[in-house]
């Protein structure tokens, strides 16, 4: 007959054997200290990164990035304007962010959550200096590299036609937004990006789907992404459909204090405050 298995005293943990310990302590979700410490290492390593290696790296993230509004607007140009044309083509806006994120690519909106915690954390002069010098040189390099495959786009060098008419309609959409618009539309993904960062490393393999699942609401709930928006708004302007005064005032510079306000605002500050006291 099997033994019983000796219960532990209320209020004390079982004693296990020690392959069913490992066991338990492999299916433990991690606690939020934890993640927030892995999230606050990630983010030290990157602040202390050489100038060079964040700038190509944001530059290769704002190519790749394209591959989002390619992705959209591929899939709706072979679909008829039905009510479940967004929903259908948002898959496809999540293409880059796989890319980016995925490829550990230096993405600006990722930046909001992981380089802000070390400086919640440790809110030194030192600290907000190298934030101030990881953020200019990530979106610097985005934008950089959002113009260069806008306008390689437009140019006819990449791609075809076809794709880049899907791209420039796609875009049209951004044409809509006044400036206040832009900044409430961009609230929404700023959180959501950081909420991806904050998310992967509980994961547990699952990183694809945590990714792909955040970033289709992106488009779903057609809020304004930054760096995706950038390079719409620099294909609508090499098209002569926009001014560059809309682009970098009416929609770069709103889209950018909302991704901020959401990412590092509403998210990382108050996911730090709720392990603030246990650090």
């Amino acid at each position: 007959m099997q033994q019983p298995r000796n219960e532990a005293p209320e209020g004390e943990e079982p004693d296990l054997p020690p392959d069913e310990e490992e066991e338990v302590q492999e299916r433990e979700a991690a606690s939020s200290r934890v993640i927030h410490e892995v999230i606050r290492r990630q983010g030290d390593e990157e602040l202390d990164r050489p100038a060079s290696s964040l700038f190509f790296s944001g530059v290769v993230a704002g190519v790749a990035m394209a591959a989002s509004v390619l992705g959209r607007g591929l899939i709706e140009s072979h679909l008829p304007d039905t009510e479940w044309r967004l929903p259908v083509s948002s898959i496809g806006y999540c293409l880059g962010f796989v890319i980016v994120v995925l490829g550990r690519l230096q993405l600006f909106t990722e930046s909001t959550l992981s380089a802000v915690i070390p400086v919640a954390a440790s809110p030194t002069f030192r600290n907000v200096t190298r934030l101030g010098r990881l953020w200019g040189l990530v979106l610097a390099a985005n934008l950089v590299g959002t113009f260069l495959i806008a306008w390689l786009a437009t140019e006819g060098w990449v791609g075809t036609e076809a794709s880049t008419k899907a791209m420039l309609d796609t875009s049209r959409s951004l044409l809509e937004l006044s400036g206040w618009d832009a900044v409430r539309a961009a609230v929404p993904a700023g959180f959501l990006m950081a909420g991806i960062a904050w998310s992967l490393p509980g994961a547990r393999r699952q990183e694809f789907f945590v990714l792909v699942f955040c970033t289709y609401f992106i488009s779903l709930g057609e809020f304004a992404h930054v760096v995706a928006g950038a390079v719409e708004a620099w294909m609508l302007w090499l098209a002569g459909e926009a001014s560059l005064g809309w682009v970098l005032g009416g929609f770069l510079a709103p889209a950018l204090f909302g991704n901020i306000l959401g990412g590092s605002v509403l998210f990382a500050l108050l996911a730090h405050a709720q392990v603030r006291e246990e650090t």
